[in-house]
């Protein structure tokens, strides 16, 4: 099947196998490796990117399913010299260790942010509960969201 989505600003069009995951797309067709897989199950998180603006494990969505998508991974969000709020509050407030869940906690952070709802230490926690991370006891995740929300 024929597949169009727009990935960072890039419209693409590609082949794709019907049972094809967006993930695979993203990472092995278009070269975007920020996007993670983690467990292939849907309970990691790394593999989160925004789709049409929310939130995804975009190990659960089928390449077809994002057939006209807008889609952001995290190599679209911000850049060296100008790190997204969010990117430079993992960073200020050292929320991250080996790396591997980072992109997908900060895609799902990210969209937590932009629902508008005021956040606390508690909001933040059941928010990002489907990311997982093995590296952190989460406190200076939720830091760094909490921090990020006021510079969003």
């Amino acid at each position: 099947m024929e597949i169009s989505l727009t990935v960072n600003g890039t419209e693409h069009t590609t082949e794709v196998p019907d049972n094809s995951l967006l993930v695979e797309i993203i990472r092995e067709r278009l070269n975007l490796t920020g996007t993670h897989v983690g467990c292939d199950t849907s309970q990691c998180g790394a593999c989160t990117i925004h789709m049409n603006g929310r939130s995804v494990k975009s190990c659960t969505v089928l390449a077809g399913q994002a057939d006209g998508a807008d889609i952001t991974t995290i190599e679209g969000i911000g850049t060296v010299d100008a790190l997204h709020p969010m990117q430079e509050a993992f960073r200020e407030n050292h929320a991250l260790q080996c790396g591997f869940c980072t992109p997908g906690m900060i895609m799902s952070a990210i969209d937590l942010v932009e629902t508008g709802k005021p956040l606390d230490e508690r909001s933040v926690r059941e928010g990002l509960e489907g990311n997982l991370c093995r590296c952190t006891g989460y406190h200076n995740i939720v830091k760094a969201v909490l921090d990020a929300q006021d510079k969003m």
